[in-house]
Protein backbone atom coordinates (compact mmCIF):
# COMPACT_ATOMS: atom_id res chain seq x y z
CA UNK A 1 0.00 0.00 0.00
CA UNK A 2 1.17 3.68 -0.67
CA UNK A 3 2.50 5.66 2.57
CA UNK A 4 2.61 9.31 2.84
CA UNK A 5 4.50 9.36 5.80
CA UNK A 6 8.17 8.31 6.63
CA UNK A 7 8.73 4.79 7.58
CA UNK A 8 11.27 3.75 9.20
CA UNK A 9 12.74 -0.18 9.84
CA UNK A 10 15.13 -1.58 12.30
CA UNK A 11 16.33 -5.47 12.09
CA UNK A 12 17.40 -7.72 15.31
CA UNK A 13 19.59 -10.34 13.55
CA UNK A 14 21.03 -13.55 15.06
CA UNK A 15 21.95 -16.47 13.18
CA UNK A 16 19.05 -18.46 12.33
CA UNK A 17 16.66 -15.75 12.17
CA UNK A 18 15.70 -12.02 12.34
CA UNK A 19 13.08 -9.76 13.78
CA UNK A 20 12.03 -6.84 11.77
CA UNK A 21 10.28 -3.61 13.34
CA UNK A 22 8.42 -0.90 11.10
CA UNK A 23 7.20 2.34 12.40
CA UNK A 24 5.88 5.65 11.24
CA UNK A 25 7.66 9.23 12.34
CA UNK A 26 4.97 9.41 15.71
CA UNK A 27 6.85 6.64 16.99
CA UNK A 28 3.69 4.03 16.19
CA UNK A 29 4.42 0.60 15.56
CA UNK A 30 3.10 -0.61 11.50
CA UNK A 31 4.58 -3.89 11.80
CA UNK A 32 6.91 -6.54 13.48
CA UNK A 33 7.74 -9.87 11.64
CA UNK A 34 10.30 -12.40 12.32
CA UNK A 35 11.95 -13.88 9.43
CA UNK A 36 14.53 -16.69 8.54
CA UNK A 37 17.93 -16.29 7.51
CA UNK A 38 17.58 -17.40 3.77
CA UNK A 39 16.23 -16.30 0.63
CA UNK A 40 12.75 -16.86 1.06
CA UNK A 41 13.24 -14.81 4.35
CA UNK A 42 15.21 -11.77 2.51
CA UNK A 43 11.96 -12.37 0.19
CA UNK A 44 9.63 -12.31 2.73
CA UNK A 45 11.43 -8.98 4.37
CA UNK A 46 11.33 -6.85 0.77
CA UNK A 47 7.70 -7.34 0.64
CA UNK A 48 6.71 -6.39 4.19
CA UNK A 49 8.87 -3.17 3.17
CA UNK A 50 7.29 -2.76 0.02
CA UNK A 51 3.65 -3.26 1.58
CA UNK A 52 4.59 -0.17 3.63
CA UNK A 53 5.81 2.31 0.95
CA UNK A 54 8.80 0.95 0.00
CA UNK A 55 9.86 1.91 -3.34
CA UNK A 56 13.20 2.15 -5.66
CA UNK A 57 12.40 6.36 -5.80
CA UNK A 58 11.76 6.69 -2.09
CA UNK A 59 12.67 3.77 0.08
CA UNK A 60 12.82 2.98 3.53
CA UNK A 61 16.12 3.08 5.69
CA UNK A 62 16.71 -0.05 7.53
CA UNK A 63 19.01 0.41 11.19
CA UNK A 64 20.62 -2.97 12.08
CA UNK A 65 23.30 -3.79 14.19
CA UNK A 66 26.27 -5.40 11.85
CA UNK A 67 27.44 -4.48 8.30
CA UNK A 68 28.13 -7.60 6.78
CA UNK A 69 26.69 -10.61 6.13
CA UNK A 70 24.29 -11.94 3.04
CA UNK A 71 21.26 -9.95 4.89
CA UNK A 72 22.98 -6.33 4.20
CA UNK A 73 23.53 -7.61 0.86
CA UNK A 74 20.64 -8.04 0.29
CA UNK A 75 19.21 -4.78 1.70
CA UNK A 76 22.59 -2.37 0.11
CA UNK A 77 21.14 -2.85 -2.88
CA UNK A 78 20.09 0.70 -5.37
CA UNK A 79 19.87 3.48 -2.83
CA UNK A 80 18.42 2.10 0.11
CA UNK A 81 19.96 3.61 2.85
CA UNK A 82 21.48 1.14 5.45
CA UNK A 83 22.35 1.75 8.54
CA UNK A 84 25.30 0.27 10.74
CA UNK A 85 24.03 0.72 14.46
CA UNK A 86 27.02 0.14 16.99
CA UNK A 87 25.70 -2.20 19.28
CA UNK A 88 26.67 -0.32 22.34
CA UNK A 89 25.06 2.47 21.16
CA UNK A 90 21.76 0.68 21.03
CA UNK A 91 21.84 -0.61 24.42
CA UNK A 92 22.08 3.11 25.54
CA UNK A 93 18.84 4.18 23.51
CA UNK A 94 17.52 0.90 25.13
CA UNK A 95 18.17 2.03 28.04
CA UNK A 96 15.85 5.44 27.11
CA UNK A 97 12.67 3.63 27.10
CA UNK A 98 13.01 1.16 29.98
CA UNK A 99 15.23 1.26 33.55
CA UNK A 100 14.26 -2.55 33.96
CA UNK A 101 16.85 -3.15 31.53
CA UNK A 102 14.57 -6.04 29.70
CA UNK A 103 15.74 -7.07 26.89
CA UNK A 104 14.22 -8.92 23.65
CA UNK A 105 14.90 -9.68 20.16
CA UNK A 106 11.61 -7.86 18.95
CA UNK A 107 12.13 -5.00 21.02
CA UNK A 108 15.92 -4.60 19.89
CA UNK A 109 14.20 -4.32 16.68
CA UNK A 110 11.80 -1.66 17.80
CA UNK A 111 14.82 0.11 19.19
CA UNK A 112 16.73 0.36 16.13
CA UNK A 113 13.81 1.72 14.55
CA UNK A 114 13.09 4.53 16.63
CA UNK A 115 16.67 5.38 16.49
CA UNK A 116 16.51 6.31 12.13
CA UNK A 117 13.06 7.96 13.55
CA UNK A 118 14.17 10.34 16.12
CA UNK A 119 18.23 10.59 15.28
CA UNK A 120 19.13 9.92 11.92
CA UNK A 121 20.97 12.64 11.14
CA UNK A 122 23.58 11.65 13.77
CA UNK A 123 24.40 8.72 11.92
CA UNK A 124 26.15 7.13 8.80
CA UNK A 125 24.79 5.15 6.44
CA UNK A 126 26.86 2.57 4.71
CA UNK A 127 29.01 3.49 2.62
CA UNK A 128 28.53 2.97 -1.41
CA UNK A 129 31.34 1.25 -2.36
CA UNK A 130 32.06 -0.07 -5.65
CA UNK A 131 31.87 -4.24 -6.07
CA UNK A 132 35.86 -4.42 -6.73
CA UNK A 133 36.81 -2.31 -3.39
CA UNK A 134 34.16 -4.68 -1.75
CA UNK A 135 36.27 -7.80 -2.73
CA UNK A 136 39.43 -6.01 -2.14
CA UNK A 137 38.10 -5.15 1.33
CA UNK A 138 37.60 -9.39 1.65
CA UNK A 139 40.88 -10.04 0.34
CA UNK A 140 43.20 -7.48 2.07
CA UNK A 141 41.24 -8.14 5.37
CA UNK A 142 42.01 -12.11 4.80
CA UNK A 143 45.50 -11.71 3.79
CA UNK A 144 45.82 -9.92 6.93
CA UNK A 145 44.46 -12.26 9.31
CA UNK A 146 47.06 -14.48 7.44
CA UNK A 147 49.47 -12.73 8.53
CA UNK A 148 48.55 -12.38 11.88
CA UNK A 149 48.13 -16.17 12.19
CA UNK A 150 51.09 -17.12 10.76
CA UNK A 151 53.36 -15.00 13.46
CA UNK A 152 51.67 -16.04 15.82
CA UNK A 153 52.64 -19.61 14.83
CA UNK A 154 56.06 -18.01 14.45
CA UNK A 155 55.71 -17.40 18.05
CA UNK A 156 55.09 -20.76 19.17
CA UNK A 157 57.64 -22.54 17.26
CA UNK A 158 60.59 -20.00 18.82
CA UNK A 159 59.22 -20.86 22.05
CA UNK A 160 58.87 -24.47 21.62
CA UNK A 161 62.78 -24.43 20.21
CA UNK A 162 64.07 -22.51 22.99
CA UNK A 163 62.72 -25.50 25.20
CA UNK A 164 64.91 -27.88 23.87
CA UNK A 165 66.48 -27.07 20.60
CA UNK A 166 68.23 -23.41 20.26
CA UNK A 167 70.84 -24.64 17.94
CA UNK A 168 67.60 -24.06 15.56
CA UNK A 169 67.33 -20.50 16.90
CA UNK A 170 71.16 -19.53 16.30
CA UNK A 171 70.53 -21.00 12.57
CA UNK A 172 67.85 -18.85 11.14
CA UNK A 173 66.38 -16.05 14.21
CA UNK A 174 69.69 -13.92 11.95
CA UNK A 175 67.94 -13.74 8.95
CA UNK A 176 65.27 -12.01 7.04
CA UNK A 177 61.59 -13.65 8.32
CA UNK A 178 63.68 -16.02 10.45
CA UNK A 179 61.28 -19.12 11.28
CA UNK A 180 59.18 -18.24 9.02
CA UNK A 181 61.86 -18.79 5.79
CA UNK A 182 61.07 -21.73 3.57
CA UNK A 183 64.37 -23.28 3.87
CA UNK A 184 64.10 -23.00 7.89
CA UNK A 185 60.63 -24.65 7.69
CA UNK A 186 62.26 -27.84 4.93
CA UNK A 187 65.09 -28.20 7.68
CA UNK A 188 63.15 -28.19 11.19
CA UNK A 189 60.62 -31.07 9.12
CA UNK A 190 63.65 -33.09 8.06
CA UNK A 191 65.18 -32.97 11.40
CA UNK A 192 62.83 -31.44 13.92
CA UNK A 193 64.87 -33.20 17.22
CA UNK A 194 68.73 -31.58 18.41
CA UNK A 195 69.99 -35.22 17.85
CA UNK A 196 68.86 -35.94 14.10
CA UNK A 197 69.82 -32.59 13.26
CA UNK A 198 73.38 -32.97 14.41
CA UNK A 199 73.26 -36.19 12.29
CA UNK A 200 72.57 -34.42 8.67
CA UNK A 201 74.74 -34.61 6.16
CA UNK A 202 76.15 -31.91 3.66
CA UNK A 203 73.72 -33.70 0.35
CA UNK A 204 70.91 -33.90 3.31
CA UNK A 205 71.10 -30.10 4.21
CA UNK A 206 71.24 -29.44 0.33
CA UNK A 207 68.34 -31.46 -0.56
CA UNK A 208 66.19 -29.71 2.29
CA UNK A 209 67.41 -26.04 1.13
CA UNK A 210 66.45 -27.05 -2.79
CA UNK A 211 62.75 -28.51 -1.42
CA UNK A 212 62.55 -25.11 0.00
CA UNK A 213 63.22 -23.40 -3.21
CA UNK A 214 66.58 -22.14 -2.72
CA UNK A 215 68.73 -21.65 -6.17
CA UNK A 216 71.89 -19.70 -4.65
CA UNK A 217 74.82 -20.33 -2.05
CA UNK A 218 73.22 -23.44 -1.32
CA UNK A 219 76.31 -25.36 -0.51
CA UNK A 220 77.36 -22.30 1.84
CA UNK A 221 74.22 -22.19 3.37
CA UNK A 222 74.33 -26.21 4.39
CA UNK A 223 77.93 -25.97 5.48
CA UNK A 224 76.99 -22.73 7.97
CA UNK A 225 73.67 -25.09 9.22
CA UNK A 226 75.69 -27.83 9.40
CA UNK A 227 78.35 -26.09 12.02
CA UNK A 228 75.73 -24.57 14.20
CA UNK A 229 73.26 -27.84 14.30
CA UNK A 230 76.78 -29.66 15.75
CA UNK A 231 77.52 -27.30 17.82
CA UNK A 232 77.74 -28.17 21.62
CA UNK A 233 74.15 -27.36 23.19
CA UNK A 234 72.61 -28.80 26.32
CA UNK A 235 69.60 -31.51 25.77
CA UNK A 236 66.73 -32.41 26.96
CA UNK A 237 66.14 -36.63 28.25
CA UNK A 238 65.88 -38.22 24.95
CA UNK A 239 62.29 -39.20 25.51
CA UNK A 240 61.02 -35.49 26.21
CA UNK A 241 63.05 -34.33 23.19
CA UNK A 242 61.54 -36.90 20.57
CA UNK A 243 58.00 -35.50 22.10
CA UNK A 244 58.80 -32.08 21.80
CA UNK A 245 60.04 -33.20 17.92
CA UNK A 246 56.57 -34.22 17.61
CA UNK A 247 55.01 -31.05 18.27
CA UNK A 248 57.27 -29.13 16.62
CA UNK A 249 56.18 -31.45 13.32
CA UNK A 250 52.52 -30.68 14.06
CA UNK A 251 53.84 -26.61 14.35
CA UNK A 252 55.35 -26.81 10.81
CA UNK A 253 52.63 -28.49 8.96
CA UNK A 254 50.15 -25.40 10.73
CA UNK A 255 52.89 -23.16 9.86
CA UNK A 256 53.15 -23.85 6.12
CA UNK A 257 49.93 -23.70 5.59
CA UNK A 258 49.76 -20.17 7.37
CA UNK A 259 52.61 -18.80 5.07
CA UNK A 260 50.75 -21.01 1.63
CA UNK A 261 47.75 -18.82 2.92
CA UNK A 262 49.27 -15.60 3.43
CA UNK A 263 51.04 -15.80 -0.53
CA UNK A 264 47.85 -17.07 -2.03
CA UNK A 265 45.94 -14.04 -0.64
CA UNK A 266 48.91 -11.63 -1.12
CA UNK A 267 48.77 -12.53 -4.97
CA UNK A 268 44.76 -12.20 -5.08
CA UNK A 269 44.92 -8.95 -3.35
CA UNK A 270 47.67 -7.44 -5.69
CA UNK A 271 45.37 -8.93 -8.75
CA UNK A 272 42.48 -6.93 -7.80
CA UNK A 273 44.33 -3.45 -6.34
CA UNK A 274 45.82 -2.97 -9.35
CA UNK A 275 42.48 -3.00 -11.48
CA UNK A 276 41.07 -0.16 -9.08
CA UNK A 277 40.95 3.06 -10.25
CA UNK A 278 42.26 4.69 -6.86
CA UNK A 279 45.42 2.24 -7.17
CA UNK A 280 47.46 4.61 -9.28
CA UNK A 281 47.04 7.63 -6.54
CA UNK A 282 46.99 5.38 -3.37
CA UNK A 283 50.58 3.94 -5.12
CA UNK A 284 52.13 7.09 -5.14
CA UNK A 285 52.68 7.88 -1.48
CA UNK A 286 56.02 6.82 0.00
CA UNK A 287 56.13 3.89 2.03
CA UNK A 288 53.20 2.29 0.18
CA UNK A 289 53.50 -0.91 -1.39
CA UNK A 290 50.69 -2.90 -2.89
CA UNK A 291 50.23 -5.01 0.52
CA UNK A 292 49.84 -2.38 2.35
CA UNK A 293 48.10 0.10 -0.34
CA UNK A 294 45.24 -2.24 -0.46
CA UNK A 295 44.95 -2.12 3.10
CA UNK A 296 44.37 1.71 3.22
CA UNK A 297 42.10 1.01 0.48
CA UNK A 298 40.07 -1.93 2.13
CA UNK A 299 39.10 0.39 5.30
CA UNK A 300 38.23 3.99 3.86
CA UNK A 301 36.63 2.40 0.44
CA UNK A 302 36.19 3.89 -2.78
CA UNK A 303 32.84 6.13 -1.93
CA UNK A 304 34.01 9.90 -2.18
CA UNK A 305 30.75 11.01 0.08
CA UNK A 306 31.60 8.68 2.88
CA UNK A 307 33.74 11.51 4.51
CA UNK A 308 32.52 15.06 4.41
CA UNK A 309 35.96 16.98 4.88
CA UNK A 310 39.56 15.17 5.86
CA UNK A 311 38.96 15.45 9.20
CA UNK A 312 36.10 13.17 9.30
CA UNK A 313 38.53 10.30 7.99
CA UNK A 314 41.59 11.28 10.59
CA UNK A 315 39.06 10.85 13.27
CA UNK A 316 37.99 7.37 11.37
CA UNK A 317 40.97 6.35 11.10
CA UNK A 318 42.00 7.18 14.82
CA UNK A 319 45.54 9.30 13.91
CA UNK A 320 43.51 12.65 14.84
CA UNK A 321 43.48 13.38 18.87
CA UNK A 322 40.41 13.81 20.78
CA UNK A 323 39.44 16.57 23.42
CA UNK A 324 37.76 16.08 26.47
CA UNK A 325 36.94 19.12 28.86
CA UNK A 326 34.80 19.40 31.44
CA UNK A 327 34.84 22.71 33.58
CA UNK A 328 38.26 22.98 34.15
CA UNK A 329 39.83 19.88 32.91
CA UNK A 330 41.03 20.21 29.20
CA UNK A 331 42.59 16.62 28.40
CA UNK A 332 43.73 15.75 24.58
CA UNK A 333 44.84 12.31 23.88
CA UNK A 334 44.85 9.36 21.21
CA UNK A 335 41.25 7.92 20.02
CA UNK A 336 40.42 4.69 21.44
CA UNK A 337 37.41 4.12 19.04
CA UNK A 338 38.92 3.56 15.90
CA UNK A 339 39.01 1.60 12.57
CA UNK A 340 42.16 -0.89 14.53
CA UNK A 341 42.93 -1.98 11.10
CA UNK A 342 43.26 1.19 9.16
CA UNK A 343 45.30 2.60 12.47
CA UNK A 344 47.58 -0.91 12.06
CA UNK A 345 48.51 0.07 8.26
CA UNK A 346 48.87 3.36 9.32
CA UNK A 347 51.82 3.05 11.46
CA UNK A 348 53.62 0.61 9.20
CA UNK A 349 52.97 3.31 6.35
CA UNK A 350 54.25 5.77 8.79
CA UNK A 351 57.46 3.82 9.24
CA UNK A 352 58.42 2.88 5.49
CA UNK A 353 57.57 6.42 4.71
CA UNK A 354 60.62 7.73 6.86
CA UNK A 355 62.95 5.79 4.39
CA UNK A 356 60.69 6.76 1.14
CA UNK A 357 60.25 10.47 1.83
CA UNK A 358 62.52 13.25 2.95
CA UNK A 359 59.72 15.67 3.53
CA UNK A 360 57.79 12.24 5.71
CA UNK A 361 61.24 12.41 8.00
CA UNK A 362 61.38 15.92 8.35
CA UNK A 363 58.17 16.10 9.85
CA UNK A 364 58.51 13.03 11.85
CA UNK A 365 62.02 14.42 13.40
CA UNK A 366 60.22 17.85 13.92
CA UNK A 367 57.77 15.86 15.79
CA UNK A 368 59.98 14.28 18.32
CA UNK A 369 62.14 17.91 18.81
CA UNK A 370 58.99 19.02 20.26
CA UNK A 371 58.92 16.31 22.55
CA UNK A 372 57.35 13.18 21.29
CA UNK A 373 57.70 10.01 21.72
CA UNK A 374 58.21 7.76 18.69
CA UNK A 375 54.51 6.32 18.89
CA UNK A 376 53.17 10.04 18.59
CA UNK A 377 55.47 11.03 16.33
CA UNK A 378 54.46 8.54 14.17
CA UNK A 379 50.35 9.10 14.74
CA UNK A 380 50.96 12.90 13.82
CA UNK A 381 52.57 11.93 10.61
CA UNK A 382 50.06 9.20 9.67
CA UNK A 383 47.40 11.73 10.51
CA UNK A 384 49.52 14.44 7.88
CA UNK A 385 49.70 11.73 4.90
CA UNK A 386 46.23 10.28 5.39
CA UNK A 387 44.69 14.14 4.85
CA UNK A 388 47.15 14.28 1.56
CA UNK A 389 45.37 10.87 0.54
CA UNK A 390 41.85 12.77 1.15
CA UNK A 391 42.75 15.61 -0.81
CA UNK A 392 44.60 13.41 -3.75
CA UNK A 393 41.46 10.87 -4.07
CA UNK A 394 39.14 14.03 -4.32
CA UNK A 395 41.65 15.70 -6.45
CA UNK A 396 42.39 12.72 -8.50
CA UNK A 397 46.16 13.69 -7.93
CA UNK A 398 48.90 11.67 -7.34
CA UNK A 399 51.52 12.34 -4.37
CA UNK A 400 53.83 15.72 -5.05
CA UNK A 401 56.50 15.25 -2.29
CA UNK A 402 57.44 19.31 -3.23
CA UNK A 403 53.67 20.29 -2.95
CA UNK A 404 53.21 17.52 0.45
CA UNK A 405 56.23 19.14 2.69
CA UNK A 406 56.96 22.39 1.79
CA UNK A 407 53.78 23.91 0.75
CA UNK A 408 52.12 26.23 3.51
CA UNK A 409 49.16 26.15 1.21
CA UNK A 410 49.40 22.52 1.65
CA UNK A 411 49.48 22.56 5.65
CA UNK A 412 46.41 24.27 5.74
CA UNK A 413 44.58 21.84 3.29
CA UNK A 414 45.01 19.09 4.85
CA UNK A 415 45.54 20.43 8.72
CA UNK A 416 43.46 18.61 11.06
Amino acid sequence: MGNCMPVFCGIDWAESHHDVALVDETGQLLAKRRITDDAAGYRLLLDLLAEHGDTPGEPIPVAIETGRGLLVAALNTGTRPVYAINPLAAARYRDRHSVSRKKSDPGDALVLANILRTDLHAHRRLPADSDLAKAITVLARAQQDAVWARQQLVNQVRSLLREYFPAALDAFLGKQFGLARPEARAVLAAAPTPARAARLTPAQLRAALKRAGRTRGIDAEADRLRTVLRDDYAHQPQAVEDAMGHQLLALIRQLDAACLAAEELATAVEEHFRRHPDAEIILSFPGLGVQLAARVLAEIGDDRTRFTDARGLKAYAGSAPVTRASGKKRYVGRRFIKNDRLISAGFLWAFSALRASPGADAHYRRRRERGDWHAQAQRNLFNRMIGQLYHCLQSRQLFDEQHAFTSPSADLAVAA
